[in-house]
């Protein structure tokens, strides 16, 4: 993987922990909150790792 692939994942997971604790602090840990978290985690993480490994196979 590219150096500008990693900086960009590496950009996404931040924004994604960010946006997760500002849930947290502002709703508390309730079921709502965390199926939240887990559907924004497999919506944003899952093409990405995709993506990942095709471009991995290719090489």
């Amino acid at each position: 993987m590219r150096k500008y692939n990693t900086f960009r994942i590496s950009c996404i997971a931040l924004l994604w922990v960010f946006l997760c604790v500002l849930l947290i602090r502002g709703r508390g840990i309730d079921g709502q909150a965390l199926f939240a978290i887990i559907a924004s985690g497999i919506i944003v993480f899952v093409p990405l790792y995709k993506r990942w490994k095709q471009e991995s196979k290719g090489k």
